[in-house]
Parts: structure tokens; sequence; C-alpha cells
């Protein structure tokens, strides 16, 4: 197995094992709030926990992959539909993400015009246009990225392309870029800026609040900048050289990490997943202090 074939296995399984449980955690906090008395931050974080949940359902199918040294010996058909289910929750958690900051900016700077009764339909629409906006997009990447199985042995997924797919694929990538990179990141820069710039101003504020807001930006500029950044500079590279940067492996295998990084999203805004952990954590103490009783009494 080659070493990209491995540090690639051992990513996908660590973000399996880490992002899966917490997920599921965050998940069920979601739809508990949700039934009880949703805010927009509520809808935002249950979208962001489904495409997270997406993407971490067809993990295992990359780790067979990785496993396989990077060789698609699965359905060729699930290859297709391999590139569905890592591009679109790839996508719609940067475009969640650049909601929940604006969602954030929103409650802060204008907290009266926040309490307005249709801001849950207006946030159930912008959910609904970021679901189908990337599925677009991905759908024509998809046609620009088709290749024919026939013609490649070994058969690798989404790796060899001819010269027409490769600049067809390029020029979608760019578009990838400015939509689904560049403006989110614009947006974060902005609201968390002014966020935190305002909730310093205001001598009220606790300081528990202060530290999340802190806590959620740092937790989002760190994911944009280990899962985005490298993904997004290969796609400049390789539009202006219209090649695939041979670095390119690398750059994608850190965008499965953003399942791990989103746990610091959900604890930083949602009271319940703090107390979930909390819960979880005091568990785990109290079964590590029952199971160390049990070997010192065994003889």
């Amino acid at each position: 197995m080659s070493a990209d074939s491995t540090a690639g296995l051992v990513i996908n399984i660590i973000t399996f094992l880490i992002g899966f449980p917490n997920t599921v955690l965050a998940f069920c906090s979601c739809i508990r709030k949700i039934h009880s008395k949703p805010l927009p931050i509520d809808i935002f974080m249950l979208n962001l926990t489904v495409s997270d949940l997406i993407f971490l359902t067809f993990l295992p199918v990359k780790i067979k992959e990785a496993a396989d040294d990077m060789v698609w010996n699965m359905p060729y058909i699930l290859c297709h539909f391999n590139m569905f289910m890592v591009f679109i929750p790839l996508h719609t958690t940067s475009l969640f993400l650049a909601a929940i900051s604006a969602e954030r900016y929103v409650c802060v700077r204008f907290p009266v015009k926040y309490k307005s009764q249709r801001r849950n339909l207006y946030t159930i629409l912008i959910c609904v246009a970021i679901w189908v906006l990337v599925i677009i997009v991905i759908v024509f990447a998809h046609e620009a990225a088709y290749t024919n199985p026939e013609k490649k042995e070994p058969l690798r997924c989404y790796r060899d392309f001819t010269p027409t797919q490769l600049r067809n694929l390029n020029e979608v990538r760019l578009a990838v870029l400015g939509l689904f990179s560049l403006t989110p990141f614009i947006i974060y820069c902005f609201c968390y800026i002014n966020v935190i710039h305002i909730l310093l101003k205001l001598p009220l504020i606790n300081r528990c609040r202060r530290l999340r807001a802190i806590g959620l930006a740092l937790g989002t500029f760190l994911l944009w900048t280990v899962c985005y950044a490298p993904i997004s500079v290969s796609y400049i590279v390789g539009y202006i050289r219209k090649e695939d940067p041979k670095w390119r492996t690398e750059a994608l295998m850190l965008t499965t990490l953003n399942a791990c990084f989103d746990i610091i999203i959900f604890f930083c805004i949602s009271k319940e997943m703090r107390k979930a952990v909390g819960v979880c954590a005091n568990a785990f103490f109290q079964l590590y202090v029952y199971s160390k009783r049990f070997m010192l009494l065994c003889p």
C-alpha cells in the first residue's frame, strides 16, 4: 500500500470513529430542539448535521477504496454515487457554516429584527436554496468529469481524465472555488469579526458567551484553513497549469476532516450538545473508575 493510501485510510478511519457518534449526538440534540421551540440557528444546525451524516454514512466506501490502494474494486456505478456523497456534503457544509455565521451576526447586530415571526420561514428557504445550488453544481461537475471505465486499468474513481474532461472540470472547479470556498470565507471574516467586536463592547454580556463566540469563530476558521484552503489552492493551480496537481490527492484527504471539526461548531452553539457531551464524559469517567477498582480487586 502506498503512503497516500495509508494516510487516506488513517484519516478516514479517525474521521469516522470521532465524527459519527458525535454527529449522531448533535443530530438528536437538534431534533429535540426543533420539536420544542426552534430558532433559525437550530434549523441551520440540523441541516449541517444531516450533511455530515450523509458523508459519514458513505465514508466506509472511502475506507474500502483506501484499503485497496485507491484502486476501485467495487461496482463502477458506486463510483458515480461516491462523487455525490462526498462533494455535496463537503460544499453544503461550507455554505451552512456561512449561513450560521450570518445568523449569529444578525442576532447580535439586529436583535429586534431577529425576532421577526417569519425568520424560520426565511431560514428554511435558505437551506433549500443551498441544497439545490450545490446539487446542481455537482451534477455539472459530474458531467464534466465523466470517464469511461473501460479505458483505464487498474480502474480508479474520479482520478483519470482526458485533456478535454480536465479542461471542462477545471472550469467547473473555478466556479466551485468562488461559490463554495472564497465567498463563504469572506462571510466568515465579516460576520465573526463584527460579532466579536460587538460582544466585547457590551458590558452586560457574560464571559462564557464571549468565549463561545470566539470559539465558534476560531473553529470555523480552523476548519476552513485545514479542510478547504488546500483544495481551493489546488483548483487555482490546476486551472492555471491546465492539469491536476499531484498533491491534490493529499488536499482532498484533508477535506474528510471537516466532519471532525464540525463538532467544535456544535459544541459552541448548542447548549443541549454541551450537556450531552458532559453526560457522556462523566459516564466514561465513571466507567474508568469502576474498571480500575475492579482490576485492583482481582487477584
